[in-house]
């Protein structure tokens, strides 16, 4: 029986002839069976296996995970106005007011825009600039960070911030805002996950962490159920919905029932700190920001005491926790509380490091789950607002000269699922002709890869024994250009032994 694509046909053993494992290693043969692979090396031929594939020195992997998802808004980020080009204010609008002069005048749904930067722009954004241009049509634009959302008059009215002066909303303000303009029926939504999953599996992904809130495993539940298999999926739980965990029993790597062992349940995801772009990401130190008279430090949104009782309440009840920290004071934060409660799990971002902090993510096992592409995205803002300390920011090499685990995701939407994207900001810090951005902080591509792959591995190559989880690759990663390593070509992955991507071979 020739494999298919999962749901389509179900594998039952394959021989791969001549992969190409690990760099400076002849070529070897791979047979998978039942879901897992079962022997690597110099295998005879197989007379029962259901399909032998001769890779013909293309490479063999374990198949890539991306660590930290917000699923749905990633999946509706195509139906949104793309504002990711947007230099300032002004011209965020002119894109507003060409959408709507287009819009069918009978919609009531408000226009949603995605992907704005304001950081760096001359002007800022206001209420007023909004309402110039929408006709009094409901005008939503979310930050690329997700961090923030600027309203016109007519969305504020629509979501109860109608007093609000500027239109600006930040974190808790900005994110319930964001759950609003984001629900849409279950048939919508598991279509476009449905689109979403396959996309990325055919760069190689077979799981991911899903931290949208408060709470995705129903949801994830009913896609398997309807056949959406092209993932595996640990969901994670926000603290608004952590009685309800409770209450179930459920633990951490729990396996749920009926799909097929792609679904468990995930961490605790709690946000301590803002972002960056946004200025919100609690720091030690003020960001240079003109006319702040020296007094904006960024935002702790959790205490210290607070933050060590959600913590230990999680790990009581048997929930790893991934904590939201970016800025330097969030992170010292956080590595205390988890040195206060023994809880296990990781800092999500650790973007902004004291050094002294570096050695703590190994001496308390904390996972830095990162996400490398952000380094590219953010550098002209840590350089301008963060000046003098930027060798700090994104320090990967340290992290892991330090005995830290990296972890590696995308947080799409705020960057792609595309975990070749994180591969090569890690190892190269630039994406186009610019310098390098702090080139002291690279790593090597086996480590990136391994990042890639999940917490505590080691060694990207393949061994007996492993989940027949899988990415055949056209290119080779451990010598590929810049360019090339970004847009690596992926001519299958395999999930559990069954197709989910197959163009190449």
């Amino acid at each position: 029986m020739r494999p298919g694509i999962r749901g389509a046909a179900v594998v039952t053993s394959v021989l791969f002839r001549r992969a190409r494992l690990a760099p400076e290693r002849s070529l070897e043969h791979v047979l998978i069976n039942h879901g897992h692979v079962v022997e690597v090396g110099d295998i005879e031929a197989q007379t029962h296996v259901a399909e032998v594939i001769d890779l013909d020195g293309r490479w063999l992997l374990p198949g890539l995970w991306d660590r930290h998802v917000h699923f749905d808004q990633w999946a509706q980020v195509s139906g949104r106005l793309d504002l990711s080009h947007t230099g300032t204010a002004t011209a965020a609008a002119q894109l507003i007011a060409a959408h709507v002069a287009l819009r069918d005048k009978a919609l009531d749904a408000p226009v949603v825009g995605y992907g704005f930067r304001d950081a760096l722009w001359p002007d800022a954004p206001q209420r007023e600039v909004l309402d110039a241009v929408s006709g009094g049509v409901a005008v939503v634009l979310i930050s690329a960070d997700l961090h923030s959302a600027w309203l016109n008059s007519a969305a504020l009215r629509r979501y109860g911030h109608e007093e609000h002066t500027t239109g600006l909303l930040r974190e808790e303000a900005a994110m319930h805002v964001i759950g609003e303009v984001g629900s849409v029926p279950d048939d919508v939504s598991d279509a476009w996950c449905r689109a979403a999953s396959r996309a990325a599996a055919a760069r190689g992904v077979v799981g991911i962490v899903d931290m949208e809130r408060p709470w995705s495993l129903d949801a994830w539940r009913r896609r398997f159920a309807r056949g959406d298999r092209s993932l595996r999926v640990a969901s994670s739980v926000w603290p608004e919905r952590l009685d309800n965990a409770i209450a179930l029993h459920l633990h951490s790597g729990d396996v749920v029932d009926g799909t097929g062992e792609l679904l468990t349940v995930g961490p605790l995801k709690t946000i301590i700190d803002g972002s960056l772009n946004t200025r919100t990401a609690s720091c030690h130190d003020a960001y240079l920001v003109p006319d702040s008279g020296g007094n904006n430090f960024g935002v702790l949104l959790v205490p210290p005491d607070e933050l060590s009782q959600l913590l230990g309440r999680a790990t009581d009840a048997g929930l790893e926790c991934a904590v939201h920290a970016i800025g330097d004071r969030a992170n010292s934060v956080a590595l205390q509380a988890f040195a206060r409660t023994g809880a296990h799990g990781s800092i999500e971002h650790a973007q902004l490091l004291d050094d002294a902090d570096l050695v703590r993510f190994a001496q308390l096992g904390v996972v830095a789950s990162v996400q490398p592409e952000h380094a590219l995205d953010d550098r002209e803002v840590a350089d301008r607002y963060w000046a003098g300390r930027t060798r700090r920011a994104f320090p990967l090499r340290s992290l892991l000269d330090a005995g830290a685990i990296l972890s590696f995701g995308s947080d799409a939407p705020v960057a792609p699922l595309d975990p070749w994207l994180a591969i090569g900001a890690a190892v190269h810090r630039t994406r186009d002709e610019r310098p390098r951005w702090h080139p002291e902080q690279e790593i090597s591509v086996a480590a990136a890869l391994a990042a890639s792959m999940g917490p505590g591995r080691g060694d990207p190559s393949l061994t007996a024994g492993d989940p027949a989880d899988l990415v055949v690759l056209d290119g080779d990663p451990f010598t590929a250009e810049p360019s090339a390593l970004r847009t690596m070509a992926v001519a299958a992955t395999m999930l559990g032994g069954d197709w989910t991507h197959r163009a190449g071979i």
